[in-house]
């Protein structure tokens, strides 16, 4: 059922980077949006995020690519290392970015959270606004309704953004299993930089890996995961934890765990969703990002997901369109290449989380083997990852558009 121009309604329950994402994309598409999140603010949970040639193309179709662009700060050499400082592999940022059409940007959540809301009009994100889904809505039928504390809303369209434990999600597949922990958990800080010079680089040990990645602002973003036992934690604090785990590893990687004091630290266990859903739409409600399928962070890919999902959600919903074979198309896109993705994140963690000696050394081998064989085999892991390009307006979409604007124009009485 096609909904109108002027009253179509989209409630998005999150405001997360797919969530926001979403809500500018389906608002430059036709539809009023009303973001609903939990928190009391707007301020990300995290720390850094990275985001590579493939989201900066889905960000370029709500006119923020190029902004990200500019705040790209990796030039020059980089790659994996072993804790003693030995390269295990090496790549070059211009050859990655003339692979892939784009650089790898480094930048903080807080950020692409203020970028991306900045382009929504005032009133439009509702904090302290915790939401449930009451009812997904039937197509051509009933209106999708979402519960808050100041009341239910109705909606034609409602977007569950809510993140890994997303209770949308519950309520749409209640027989799915969720979330499940991947076998380790991370640490993420931002400090400044060190005096001395270093290359960006991930380094892999029994069982662990450390990254640390400069920041445009001239800061740097570290993260590090290891092998753990859900819901561990550092008994006298994460900083004392990772100089245990770390503190002995290459340089500059005990310093920044010195600077990064012992209230900067964040840590989080990691859940991914192996299992994927059998759709991602139910009636009038779709998910996105992780409430969708969550993945381990490895690729590096869990936000540039969300990203993809949200234009492609509002590319093949936009207002005045097919509402029900917009979001079955939709599903029938992202289901696959998500779920695909899911599983070579799984893949990747599982080469990270080996912790025996000889399991290590071969692993390790056979990084060194390809890096020597040419950058380019390094790179080809994410060929159709970093490669993808959004769905691409058709001349009958726009026409229909073209088409529904004009008659609500002649609808309006006229004004004397």
């Amino acid at each position: 059922m096609p909904a109108s121009r002027t009253t179509a309604h989209a409630v998005v329950v999150g405001s997360g980077i797919g969530g926001l994402t979403a809500a500018v994309a389906l608002r430059q598409s036709g539809w009023k949006v009303t973001v609903l999140e939990r928190a009391e603010s707007l301020e990300p949970v995290g720390a850094g995020i990275g985001l590579a040639p493939n989201s900066q193309r889905a960000l370029d179709v709500i006119d923020l690519g190029d902004e990200i662009r500019a705040l790209a700060a990796w030039q020059g050499a980089g790659g994996m290392r072993h804790p003693s400082g030995r390269w295990l592999s090496r790549t070059d940022s211009t050859a990655a970015a003339e692979r892939f059409g784009g650089p790898l940007v480094l930048l903080h959540r807080a950020t692409l959270i203020d970028r991306i809301a900045r382009r929504l009009p005032e009133g439009a994100v509702r904090t302290g606004s915790p939401a449930e889904l009451a009812d997904a809505g039937t197509v051509g039928g009933r209106p999708a309704r979402v519960t808050t504390p100041d009341g239910d809303i109705e909606a034609d369209l409602v977007i569950g953004a809510d993140g890994i434990h997303s209770s949308v999600r519950r309520a749409l597949f209640p027989q799915h299993p969720g979330p499940a922990y991947a076998g380790f958990t991370t640490w993420r800080t931002v400090v400044p930089a060190p005096e001395r010079p270093f290359e960006p680089h991930e380094t892999w040990g029994a069982g662990s890996l450390w990254g640390t990645q400069p920041l445009k602002d001239g800061r740097i973003y570290a993260y590090a995961a290891a092998v753990a036992p859900p819901g561990a934690r550092g008994g006298d604090g994460e900083q004392a934890e990772l100089l245990r785990r770390f503190g002995d590893w290459h340089d500059p990687v005990p310093g920044i765990i010195a600077a990064s004091g012992p209230d900067r630290v964040l840590r989080n266990d990691v859940h991914h969703m192996t299992t994927p859903l059998p759709a991602f739409h139910r009636g009038r409600t779709a998910l996105l990002g992780d409430a969708a399928h969550a993945m381990a962070p490895t690729l590096g890919q869990g936000g540039n997901q969300a990203i993809e999902d949200a234009i492609v959600l509002a590319h093949h919903a936009a207002a005045g369109q097919d509402l029900g074979a917009g979001l079955a198309a939709y599903s029938a896109e992202r289901l696959p290449r998500t779920t695909a993705i899911v599983r070579k994140s799984a893949q990747v963690a599982r080469l990270m989380s080996l912790t025996g000696t000889p399991a290590v050394a071969v692993r390790d081998t056979l990084m060194s083997v390809v890096s020597r064989l040419g950058p380019g085999l390094v790179l080809r892991t994410f060929d159709g990852i970093a490669d993808w390009r959004p769905p691409q307006r058709t001349y009958a979409a726009e026409a229909q558009e073209a088409h529904a604007e004009q008659g609500a124009h002649e609808e309006r009485p006229a004004r004397h």
